[in-house]
């Protein structure tokens, strides 16, 4: 079982080496985790995008392109489409954002042609993999990015979805925890009756490869002292969620803000239920986050392929 980035990047290096396709490649962070990754042996990368600017951004950080296929493409959206086709077509195993808005690298993702849509799965979803320091296990966050308020459906989908990057991480039974204010379904809180049903479905078969208890509030998700506190020692989690749900985009993307710059953590992200990983962090993101996200990635297309 991975509990830190250190396993999951020695994990990476076990099994063949993966080929990233960056859409629009002339980026800094960008192009020093694809170095990284390269140097690390997690990942070879095929850059698409401007030739120029890349060569530039290359020279700058002493990367040799001499090992990497450049695929020179000016158009933002011809850029995404063509490094998607990579992947649809076995020529690559991720898909990554690099200096484009989301909303054109998604557009690329779904396209009827080339995209990597998956037919048995509705529901996109974004995980962020945290090691946060005090805590022995890793943190998969979801949805703190892509899906602003999910439906119980939805939820289901995310459930199902995450649990997948969860099993190539090593955790093949993880514990998901539908976060909420309190531990009690009430009425007048919707997000507490949806974690109820989730929790029922999960008892009756319908969530399976997990165990799922909620609502929970998020100290009870990942403290076990406050479950002997509270006096919840009955409860399926006792402090040790692996996978924390939330309610709805707001309430993730705070926590994971405010994690990422109260912290020492580190985190990866990646888009999910994809026929193909797909790396969609921020432009923001520093180098280390983006290479921790190629190594997610690299996980997860491997573990699919054994599928």
């Amino acid at each position: 079982m991975s509990k830190n980035f250190d396993a999951i990047l020695s994990k990476v290096t076990t099994f063949p080496k993966k080929t990233v396709a960056v859409a629009c490649a002339q980026d800094t962070p960008v192009l020093e985790a694809v170095k990284a990754a390269k140097e690390k042996n997690i990942a070879d990368s095929i850059l698409v995008g401007d030739e120029d600017k890349i060569r530039e951004i290359a020279k700058e950080i002493n990367m040799d392109l001499s090992d990497y296929e450049i695929i020179d493409v000016k158009d933002t959206m011809e850029a995404a489409l063509t490094a998607v086709k990579l992947v649809h077509e076995g020529k690559a195993d991720i898909y990554m954002k690099g200096l484009i808005d989301s909303k054109s690298f998604l557009k690329g993702l779904l396209d009827k042609e080339v995209g990597l849509r998956n037919p048995d799965v509705k529901t996109l979803s974004h995980v962020c993999v945290f090691e946060i320091p005090g805590f022995d296990h890793l943190f998969f966050l979801t949805d703190v990015a892509f899906l602003p308020y999910p439906t119980l459906e939805q939820k289901v989908d995310i459930i199902n979805n995450t649990v997948k990057v969860c099993n190539a991480c090593g955790i093949e039974n993880p514990k998901v925890a539908p976060l909420a204010t309190v531990e009690v379904e009430n009425p007048k809180m919707p997000c507490t009756v949806e974690a109820a049903e989730l929790t029922r479905m999960n008892e009756r078969g319908e969530i399976t490869g997990c165990i799922v208890d909620g609502p929970l509030s998020m100290d009870l998700a990942i403290e076990p002292e406050a479950a002997k506190h509270k006096g919840a020692t009955e409860r399926k989690i006792q402090g040790d969620a692996d996978i924390l749900l939330f309610p709805d985009i707001h309430a993730g993307n705070l926590v994971y803000k405010t994690l990422v710059h109260t912290t020492k953590c580190k985190n990866g992200c990646i888009l999910t239920g994809t026929s193909a990983p797909a790396i969609l962090t921020s432009r923001s993101d520093t180098m280390e986050v983006k290479l921790n996200s190629i190594a997610l990635a690299a996980v997860v297309a491997e573990s699919m392929k054994q599928l």
